[in-house]
């Protein structure tokens, strides 16, 4: 899978990205639930990481409401 064990944070849906092949049922039994949300992190600077996390989650509600 692209950017998986890259430099760079990442943040994925893993349902709907890298187990997106495999029915529900397996996914559950792998450990992947649809309200799962990865976090890979890189070697970004910290500050820069909690700022684009910010911001995804400031998004995130605005997308909720």
């Amino acid at each position: 899978m692209a950017n998986i064990g890259d430099v760079r944070s990442l943040v994925i849906h893993p349902a709907s990205t890298t187990h997106s092949q495999l029915p529900p049922e397996q996914q559950v039994v792998a450990g992947v639930h649809p309200g799962l949300v990865r976090l890979s992190v890189g070697l970004e600077h910290i500050d820069d990481i909690l700022a684009d996390l910010e911001a995804g989650f400031r998004a995130a509600k605005g997308a909720q409401a």
